[in-house]
C-alpha cells in the first residue's frame, strides 16, 4: 500500500505544494497513491499527543510512506528518533521526495543520521529568524479538493473548458488555478528536476558537526 502524508503547517510549506511534489514523484516512479492522510495537529503537538498518527501508522504496516520533506513527520528531535525506530521496526519504506532518499530497515545509518541532521539544520535556521508563510507560497484555493481530479484530467488530455464542465466551475478561475499551481508540469512529473542525484550521498554530506 502507498500512502501519500501530507502535514498542514502555517510555518512550512502549504498543503497544495506538498501534494505538488507528492504527485509528481509518483508520477515519475510509476508508483500509484492507494491512500491519503492529511494530518491536521499542530507541530507544537508531541507524539504522545497524536494518538490518530500512531493509531493509522499501526494499522498500515509494511506499507510505503511518501513526504514531501522530513519536518512533515514531527519537528521534535525526540519524537523523529522514536518514529524513525518504530516505522523501520514494522517494515515500512519511507519516502523523503526533497532529499531523494528512500528510509527502510536496510539504510545506511549515516543516512538515517543526515535526515535526523537536516531537520536539525532547519530547525536551527528558522529559530534564527522570525517565521512566516515561505517565499512564494500560495494561500489555499476551493480548487484544492479537486486536485488529483485536475492531475488525471490533464493526464486524459482534457481541455480546460471539459474540466471545467465536469466540475462546475468558472474556467477562467479553473486556468488561473491550473497555471499558478503549476499542475500541466505536475502531470508530467516535471517538478522533479531540482531533486539531488544521488540523494544519500547528498544527504550525509550535508551534515554538520561543531567545529
Amino acid at each position: 500500500m502507498t500512502i501519500a502524508y501530507i502535514r498542514t503547517e502555517k510555518n512550512f510549506d502549504a498543503v497544495h505544494e506538498q501534494l505538488q511534489l507528492i504527485n509528481s514523484y509518483a508520477q515519475a516512479n510509476n508508483l500509484v497513491i492507494d491512500d491519503e492522510f492529511i494530518d491536521h495537529t499542530s507541530q507544537n503537538k508531541t507524539l504522545d499527543q497524536r494518538e490518530h498518527v500512531t493509531k493509522y501508522f499501526q494499522s498500515h504496516q509494511n506499507s510505503t510512506l511518501l513526504f514531501s520533506d522530513v519536518w512533515v513527520l514531527t519537528t521534535h528531535m525526540g519524537d523523529l528518533i522514536q518514529m524513525f525506530s518504530c516505522l523501520l521496526r514494522n517494515q515500512f519504506e519511507v519516502h523523503f521526495i526533497k532529499q531523494n532518499v528512500i528510509m527502510s530497515d536496510q539504510s545506511s545509518v549515516m543516512m538515517v543520521l543526515g535526515l535526523m541532521d537536516h531537520l536539525r539544520q532547519r530547525l536551527q535556521e528558522d529559530a534564527k529568524r522570525s517565521i512566516g508563510r515561505p517565499k512564494g507560497s500560495k494561500s489555499s484555493s476551493k480548487f484544492d479538493v479537486y486536485f488529483n481530479e485536475i492531475i488525471e484530467y490533464i493526464k486524459e488530455g482534457k481541455s480546460v473548458s471539459e474540466m471545467a464542465r465536469i466540475l462546475g466551475v468558472s474556467r477562467s478561475s479553473l486556468k488561473d488555478y491550473i497555471e499558478s499551481r503549476e499542475m500541466k508540469q505536475i502531470a508530467v512529473g516535471s517538478l522533479l528536476t531540482n531533486l539531488p542525484d544521488n540523494g544519500e550521498e547528498h544527504l550525509i554530506n550535508t551534515i554538520v558537526c561543531p567545529k
